[in-house]
């Protein structure tokens, strides 16, 4: 993943972050129930749901309170993996080694407190730390794009021939530059960001700031009301650094601003508000479709059985 580049003004203070919006929170579990008791009845119709199923294969839950409150702990891990994940389609379950004996044959689970990760043919085991931050870091690596498997000669000279530009050092070394040339605005912060650092705010950066951290970007970004605007860059080709300089100097004019949006922001409110009532003819339809969706520890369909 490459990296986040983010502007700080003067008026742009850090030290209100406790009164930032959502989207800048480092996140915390709010308490909605994600992860589903899988079991031979609705194990099927759950991997039919996601893209990509995580499962934790654990122990009966012991009747020692410790031991059961190290066991919450776990699955407090898995539920705040699954909040962050939320909208990429991947869902996640837990699998009780005596109780989903029958599943747990079914889907190859063998190693009691092993995570093992479904996604369409493959089934990666996690090896890692069972923590919130190294799953999503894991599970966003299992997102990109799959490694290609190398089947002839031909294939492996045309990956020697291949050339890969390597655009985080250019830049750096671009940042740098306009760094330098615009000293003499004390006010003015450059930050680097990586975001490997902070897996469990990728989603939400993404989301927050509709932006692809999958390439370099920079922006201001707002702190005190979450609000950013992007310099808006070729896919292929970064910005010179006269473009960034000149960019860099409309920003701090006013010129180009985190509020230069808000008036399209209330524009889709608008036609949202207009859309209201054909909305309100679907509400029966939506409120099945929400019910199937939580039905899925409940289904009692026997068709795998």
């Amino acid at each position: 993943m490459l990296t986040l580049w983010l502007l700080l003004l003067p008026y742009l203070s850090l030290s209100p972050l406790v009164q930032t919006e959502k989207g800048l929170e480092f996140p915390r579990y709010d308490g909605k129930d994600r992860v589903i008791d899988i079991n031979n009845k609705n194990y099927q119709k759950a991997m039919r749901k996601y893209t990509m199923m995580c499962l934790l294969y654990h122990k009966p839950i012991p009747d020692r309170k410790e031991l059961q409150k190290q066991h919450q702990m776990t699955e407090m891990v898995l539920e705040l993996a699954a909040q962050v994940m939320e909208e990429k389609e991947i869902g996640f379950g837990m699998v009780d080694s005596h109780k989903d004996t029958k599943v747990a044959k079914k889907l190859g689970l063998v190693e009691e407190g092993s995570v093992y990760v479904f996604k369409a043919d493959r089934v990666i085991e996690f090896d890692g730390l069972l923590s919130a931050d190294t799953l999503v870091e894991f599970l966003l690596d299992l997102l990109e794009e799959p490694v290609e498997v190398i089947g002839n000669a031909l294939e492996l000279r045309a990956f020697d021939r291949m050339e890969e530009e390597i655009h985080g050092y250019e830049f750096l070394e671009l940042l740098k530059e306009v760094a330098r040339d615009n000293t003499h605005h004390p006010g003015l912060s450059i930050i680097w960001i990586d975001p490997d650092d902070f897996p469990l705010l990728i989603p939400y950066w993404e989301k927050t700031f509709q932006v692809d951290l999958f390439k370099p970007q920079i922006g201001v970004v707002n702190v005190t009301d979450a609000d950013s605007i992007w310099l808006e860059m070729e896919e292929q080709d970064l910005p010179t650094a006269q473009k960034l300089a000149d960019w860099i100097e409309n920003v701090l004019s006013g010129k180009v601003s985190t509020e230069d949006d808000d008036e399209d922001d209330d524009d889709d409110e608008d036609d949202d508000d207009d859309e209201d009532d054909d909305d309100d003819d679907d509400d029966s339809d939506d409120d099945s479709d929400d019910s199937d969706d939580s039905d899925v520890e409940e289904d009692d369909d026997d068709d795998d059985e």
